[in-house]
């Protein structure tokens, strides 16, 4: 039995059925039935099945509640407006609109129903994994669902309207090829910026140095481009694809702790263990320096002006060297002046032969 002989029956029993002869006035009553059960849906899931789902565990159940309470209310609409042009025997293009919407608000619960599988998802492993990837790949997985939504309601309302496709078929796929070359390094950017957070090559808050020497810290992972805020405080937007094919120094790889260079020089004829004794006191009283490795001083050369030392130490994380590489830095100079040792500057000395 068909809903519309279900209609007819379930009408016909009423005393005033008679007043239903008239066609119209029929499908004027069918509509009125069909409304009447979509508004009764409604009352259900607010009234019933949200209330059943507030009290469950799980946020899935209401969000399916949630989600697709109005699309199945403009479905049963959609199907009593069917039902009402096939009774006036209204087979054309009404009888094919009808359908048309139908088509559109039936697959529109489908796609509700995929987002939140989705959603839900990216929730789940957002939990595991503690990254970003839900923030990017999960939009990205909407934007491809939402087109595939759409090209499959036109091939379906276009299957109604009995028009056939395949001799465009072989323009779509020129088009789809000419697109998709325009669409090129947004795509690459788009699928880089995936492979970046799948591989885990960065995250945020990481301080990574460009292939072309600009030095920063990711503050957002985004579909197309990544974030990196400099110490001037500037934005700039990497494209993913660029990130995803270049050579990237990441300071925070494989641990955040980072060692500290100071160049400095003093002047010939200075003890080197003398030298040494007093930067190793220096940065062995500083805080935050780390006792293993322990700090050291290296003589390098001998220079055209002064004995060239290198003094390094490390600290826990990337953050922290810069202010401690000016502190370093300060207490060096100071400790030198203090034990006597002189500190060189560039000097050229000119001999006058007299004839």
């Amino acid at each position: 039995m068909t809903i519309l002989d279900m209609v007819l029956e379930t009408l016909s029993t009423f005393s005033f059925g008679a007043y239903f002869q008239n066609k119209y006035l029929f499908a004027l009553a069918v509509i009125i039935f069909f409304a009447l059960a979509a508004k009764l849906l409604l009352f259900i899931f607010n009234r019933y099945l949200q209330r059943f789902a507030a009290k469950t565990k799980t946020k899935f159940d209401d969000i399916i509640f949630d989600h697709t309470k109005r699309p199945l209310f403009y479905l049963i609409l959609a199907y009593g407006f069917k039902v009402a042009v096939v009774h006036l025997g209204l087979i054309g293009v009404t009888f094919k609109v009808v359908n048309s919407v139908m088509a559109a608000v039936f697959l529109l619960v489908i796609m509700r129903v995929v987002d939140i599988i989705i959603d839900t998802w990216g929730f789940t492993i957002a939990k595991k994994t503690k990254t970003k990837v839900d923030e990017v790949v999960l939009p990205l997985f909407h934007k491809v669902g939402r087109v595939v939504y759409v090209i499959i309601v036109l091939l379906w309302i276009l299957r109604i309207w009995d028009i056939d496709i395949t001799p465009y078929l072989a323009g779509v796929g020129i088009s789809g090829l000419i697109l998709g070359l325009a669409l090129q390094d947004s795509l690459k950017n788009v699928f880089g910026g995936v492979s970046l957070l799948l591989d885990k090559t960065y995250q945020i808050g990481d301080k990574i140095k460009l292939e072309s020497g600009e030095v920063g810290v990711i503050n957002d992972i985004g579909l197309r481009s990544t974030k990196l805020v400099t110490y001037d405080n500037e934005a700039i937007f990497v494209p993913n694809g660029y990130l995803a094919n270049s050579r990237v120094l990441n300071y925070t790889r494989p641990t955040p702790s980072v060692k500290v260079t100071i160049l400095f020089g003093v002047e010939y004829g200075t003890k080197v263990e003398k030298v040494k004794d007093v930067i190793l006191t220096v940065l062995g009283k500083m805080e935050e320096v780390q006792k293993e490795p322990e700090p050291v001083v290296q003589f390098l050369e001998m220079g055209d002006f002064a004995l060239k030392f290198r003094a390094q130490f490390w600290v826990d994380h990337w953050d922290k060297a810069f202010g401690k590489k000016v502190e370093a830095t300060e207490k060096i100079y100071n400790a030198l002046n203090k034990a006597k040792i002189g500190i060189p500057f560039p000097t050229q000395t000119v001999h006058l032969k007299k004839e």
